[in-house]
């Protein structure tokens, strides 16, 4: 019962987190367009119907039913269709339609109110007010990177001995238990014991664990002289790796695969004890490292978004893994947060700052994506900003009439088939975390 009821709390954790983030992404263009004198009728958080709202001045404040994301309205995000032009109905056609009721939406929305609409604003007003949102995301990434890595620090191996492996296993084994028929392990031999810190091998002093991996790996049947520390007194022991198979790992624990996508292993000197972890808390200078490394790490993913789209839809539906650095949906992020909280062997601290991370995580992931140059996104309107200042400066430069501003209910049709394709892709991702989640278990 205490393990569900931590499941629920990461969960509900995970929920109010992104609600939060989702909350401040809005406050970043809520804030700009105000300033800037842009009327804003609507800010909503979710989607759907309104549970509750409050109008205060202007503008209704308000919670819809779907907490998956949010909006403000302002007056007059499309201009006319020609420079002081009047809307105009639209010629027969789907996509003719939709550009104008998005003309004539905006319209109405402006009323007596022309001057305050947002396309009127200067571009580079515009573009403040656009990027407000992914501003805020990056600032709480920040935010809760410095309280992780700060704060609690993150796992790093020691020098002290956390487990000693009863026998040798291949790293291709299906077996995880030990059996008569198997070679005991050489540290389990040679006596280490769990909690052992290790001081020296052959007279070199100790400092890291992945120095004393590389000395075991290289040393296949040659006896090591180590010392380690037991209950404050220095134990000397002697002690054989044995040459064995385990698998190559990059430098973050993930398995290499050959070119026939099979798990690549090496021969090796192997004694069968692992390292303990703990926190260690960073300084300030790696925490901007640390978003960027996460940005990157995003950016990647949207780069490569077919492809990995295709990947999960092949594990969803066929005998394949998921990828554990691929794509998930909110539903598989709740199902990650709940598994971290109900980890009962893992200190408490660890567990918050595991899901801290993760909060961290999921603003990158919102300041990338709002990024990108499509609409509805924020990086859509950016680029429509941009680009009228382009066509502006181009006109300046050659003395030519100023061409008004960019008729972006033109990108319409664009938005409707942007908003379809990550609908489609938000019910893949869900059913893959349904039915094929990534764990940490």
């Amino acid at each position: 019962m205490d393990s569900v009821l931590l499941y629920l709390l990461g969960v509900l954790v995970i929920v109010l987190g992104l609600a939060l983030s989702i909350a401040l992404h809005e406050i970043g263009h809520l804030v700009p367009a105000k300033l800037f004198g842009v009327k804003v009728t609507q800010y909503m958080i979710g989607f759907g119907r309104t549970l509750f709202s409050v109008r205060r001045g202007e503008t209704e404040y308000g919670l819809k039913a779907i907490p998956l994301g949010g909006y403000i309205s302002m007056i007059g995000m499309f201009p006319p269709a020609r420079p002081g032009g009047k809307m105009r109905n639209a010629s027969t056609g789907f996509f003719n339609t939709m550009v104008q009721e998005a003309r004539e939406s905006s319209e109405k929305s402006v009323g007596a109110d022309e001057q305050r609409a947002f396309y009127r604003l200067p571009i580079w007003k515009r573009i403040v007010v656009m990027l407000g949102g992914p501003f805020m995301n990056l600032v709480l990434a920040i935010v809760f990177y410095a309280i992780v890595l700060m704060g609690f620090g993150i796992a790093q191996t020691t020098t002290t001995i956390g487990s000693v492996s009863e026998c040798v296993l291949p790293a291709t084994s299906s077996r995880t238990t030990c059996e008569a028929s198997d070679p005991k392990a050489p540290g389990a031999a040679a006596g280490i014991l769990p909690g052992d810190r290790v001081i020296s091998i052959d007279g070199t002093e100790i400092t890291t664990w992945d120095q004393a991996t590389a000395m075991i790996r290289e040393s296949p049947g040659e006896p090591l002289a180590m010392v380690v520390e037991r209950d404050g007194e220095e134990v000397a022991i002697s002690a054989t790796p044995l040459l064995t198979e385990r698998y190559v790992t990059d430098e973050r624990g993930t398995i290499l695969e050959d070119a026939a996508g099979n798990p690549r292993t090496q021969e090796v000197g192997f004694l069968g004890i692992g390292p303990t972890a703990e926190l260690v808390q960073q300084p300030a200078s790696a925490v901007l490292p640390m978003v960027g490394e996460n940005v990157a790490a995003v950016t990647g993913i949207i780069l490569n978004l077919p492809q990995r789209l295709i990947d999960v839809a092949n594990a969803a539906f066929g005998p394949g893994e998921r990828d554990p650095n691929g794509p998930v949906s909110v539903v598989g992020v709740g199902r990650l947060a709940g598994e971290i909280a109900s980890l009962e062997e893992v200190p408490v601290a660890s567990r918050v700052a595991s899901l801290l991370g993760v909060l961290a995580s999921l603003n990158v992931a919102l300041l990338v994506f709002n990024l990108v140059p499509l609409m509805p996104l924020d990086g859509g309107h950016v680029a429509g900003a941009l680009w009228e200042g382009l066509r502006r400066a181009f006109a300046k430069v050659f003395r030519r009439r100023d061409p008004g501003p960019v008729d972006t209910a033109k990108l319409m049709p664009l938005t409707f088939a942007v908003v379809i394709l990550l609908g489609a892709m938000s019910v893949l991702l869900i059913y893959a975390d349904i039915v094929k989640p990534i764990s940490i278990l």
